[in-house]
């Protein structure tokens, strides 16, 4: 049996996660099937890597991961960081003040570099329920005093789209902004994708874009999907995702991987 890729690359949240941050058991099952017909399997998520490690060790996941939104290459078998890029923060304090000027007074997070970086929480900042950490922030200057990946940022009026598109007219020269999920808004390094990261994990395995199916459920998974031979949106992706998506599964909550790579593993049988 010859499996017709050989890197399966998903996204955690709304792909590989159900809403309960599960992974089902089919889903566990094709993955492993998969992998055992000769494809690698990469986890690709805008999580930093104190964000994801419970879940690749939940897994028993040993390969590369591709965390903070490509910022990060993680060997999870070894916990150990590869690569790490940091965003400038006099670039970010710039682009925010930018963006401020557009749209008014913004709530900002930010996510440390590092396997222990934490989440910094600033006033007003909503965090979305759940059991990952985040360390609140009284005094906004705190976010400047080590290296960051990222920085998360909310408006009080702004939907997620909107805002994003604002932030990204406003200083789309200067920074990377994503919608990364509901409540989600990210200025990255400018050049970050997800994308970027994967090619670099795939790299070291050997592996090229021709080889890769990725899945995916937000727009921040539309440049992993313009790398990849393969893309493929869940059926509770974003409008814009599905829209450069060459297939639509099922959802997260109905085991949308497993049918994929179920039926490409049919399909290889046969062949």
């Amino acid at each position: 049996m010859t499996f017709p890729y050989k890197l399966v690359a998903t996204d955690l949240d709304g792909t590989l996660l159900r809403d309960d941050h599960t992974v089902s058991a089919p889903t566990r099952e094709a993955l492993a099937a998969a992998t055992a017909a000769g494809a690698a399997h990469i986890v690709v998520t805008g999580r930093a890597v104190p964000w994801t490690r419970h879940i690749l060790d939940d897994l028993g996941y040993q390969g590369l991961a591709v965390c903070g939104q490509g910022a990060q290459v993680y060997h999870a078998g070894e916990h150990k960081l590869l690569t790490s890029l940091t965003l400038d923060r006099q670039l970010a304090g710039l682009a925010l003040s930018k963006i401020e000027a557009e749209v008014g007074p913004l709530a900002l997070a930010a996510s440390r570099d590092g396997l222990e970086g934490e989440v910094l929480v600033g006033p007003g900042y909503q965090v979305q329920e759940g059991p990952l950490p985040a360390v609140f922030m009284a005094d906004p200057a705190e976010m400047w005093t080590a290296p960051l990946n990222k920085v998360y940022i909310q408006h009080p009026e702004l939907d997620d789209d909107a805002l994003a598109h604002a932030a990204r007219q406003a200083v789309g020269s200067l920074v990377n902004v994503v919608m990364a999920g509901p409540g989600v808004v990210e200025i990255l390094p400018l050049g970050l994708s997800k994308a970027t990261g994967l090619s670099l994990a795939a790299r070291r395995l050997g592996l090229k874009a021709s080889d890769t199916l990725a899945f995916g459920d937000m727009p921040n998974d539309i440049p992993m999907f313009g790398w990849a031979q393969h893309g493929v949106a869940m059926a509770n992706a974003h409008d814009d995702l599905k829209a450069v998506a060459h297939e639509i599964t099922a959802s997260n909550e109905h085991d949308g991987i497993a049918v994929v790579l179920e039926e490409l593993l049919r399909t290889s049988t046969r062949a």
